[in-house]
C-alpha cells in the first residue's frame, strides 16, 4: 500500500518541529522560540517558503542559521524544495520571543 503524501497543515507542522530543533549558538533558545520565523508556508507539491530573520545584520550565524534550516526541513517525508529568504522588516525585537523563551532569558 503506497504511503499518501502529508497535507500541507501535516507538513506545516513537521516544519515547525525541525526549526525548533535549530538555535541561535549564542542563546540558548530554539529560533521559532525566539521569534526569528517571521512565516512559513507550505505550497502546492511540498514547496516550502520561510521567511526568517536574525537578531541582527551582524550576527555571527548569518550564514550558517538559515542554511542550517533549509538542511534540516528539506530533509522532512513530503518536502521537496525549501526557500528560506532573511527579511529585516519588521526589525526583531525580544517582544517578538515567546513567553516560555523570555522567561528561559530571564527577560522578565
Amino acid at each position: 500500500m503506497a504511503e499518501t503524501e502529508p497535507t500541507a497543515d501535516e507538513l506545516d507542522d513537521r516544519v515547525v518541529s525541525v526549526i525548533k530543533t535549530c538555535y541561535d549558538p549564542e542563546i540558548p533558545v530554539n529560533i521559532y522560540e525566539l521569534g526569528l520565523i517571521y512565516q512559513i508556508r507550505v505550497q502546492a507539491h511540498g514547496v516550502v517558503a520561510i521567511k526568517m530573520t536574525l537578531t541582527s545584520p551582524n550576527c555571527p550565524a548569518a550564514q550558517s542559521l538559515p542554511e542550517e534550516v533549509r538542511n534540516k526541513v528539506k530533509g522532512i517525508p513530503g518536502v521537496s524544495d525549501v526557500k528560506v529568504d532573511i527579511v529585516w522588516d519588521p526589525p526583531w525585537t525580544t517582544e517578538r520571543m515567546t513567553e516560555a523563551a523570555r522567561l528561559e532569558l530571564g527577560f522578565f
